[in-house]
């Protein structure tokens, strides 16, 4: 790939495999209200715009159910507890990132995921590595909006030339666009090829460490 000197991930689908812990705490909440459970393959495509919108997806008649705010609650706590318990980051992202870092990148995340798990997240896998840690919170428009991802630059003192946004969904891809900066989109992540395809992808990686820049270009 061509050589940035910043590089900004999306974490969930690009960096951490959360799926199989967004399922547990999605369908604990659900449980219990009394709802019907999801499928690991219903979350997976519920994910992506944060997890307010997931649990929307998730919960019979979303926001409009008189349970939501308690269920969505529910959600949340239970996450925080238990947002560990199997999610790991995909084989060849340390070793990205520690290379990236190694050759002296600006390095961070923005997420919709809410701010304090995008940090614990972040802290817990990524101390050694990555910095500034943006989550999803009310004083910042979330992706796909362009703000959460200039802070993220003013955190790192600098500007988004040169930068790259890395995700693995239709929304880092937008985000990626309002921020006019290109976007490298996963393919290990929550969204394959096709569907990328067709929310305007272009540049597409199968492995992490195809990220790395290649001296020839």
């Amino acid at each position: 790939m061509k050589e940035y000197a910043t590089y900004i991930f999306d974490l969930d689908g690009t960096l951490l495999n959360t799926l199989d812990d967004l399922t547990a705490s999605c369908n604990h909440a659900l449980r219990t209200a009394g709802m019907p459970e999801r499928s690991r393959e219903e979350v997976r495509l519920f994910v992506g715009n944060g997890v307010k919108k997931l649990m929307e997806r998730a919960i019979p008649d979303g926001l409009e159910n008189p349970k939501f705010d308690e269920v969505y609650a529910s959600f949340r706590q239970h996450y925080l507890e238990h947002g560990l318990e199997h999610t790991q980051p995909y084989n060849g992202v340390l070793e990205l990132l520690a290379e990236l870092k190694h050759q002296g990148k600006h390095l961070a995340i923005v997420s919709n995921k809410f701010y304090k798990a995008t940090e614990e997240l972040a802290n817990h896998f990524f101390s050694d590595t990555i910095s500034v840690a943006i989550g999803e919170r009310e004083s910042i428009n979330k992706k796909p909006a362009p703000d959460t991802v200039f802070e993220a630059l003013r955190q790192l003192s600098v500007g988004k030339e040169n930068a790259i946004y890395i995700g693995d969904s239709d929304v880092d891809i937008m985000t990626a666009k309002n921020c006019e900066i290109p976007c490298a989109s996963v393919l290990w992540g929550f969204r394959d090829e096709a569907f990328l395809r067709q929310h305007g992808g272009t540049l597409f990686f199968n492995h992490p460490l195809e990220l790395l820049p290649d001296e020839n270009l």
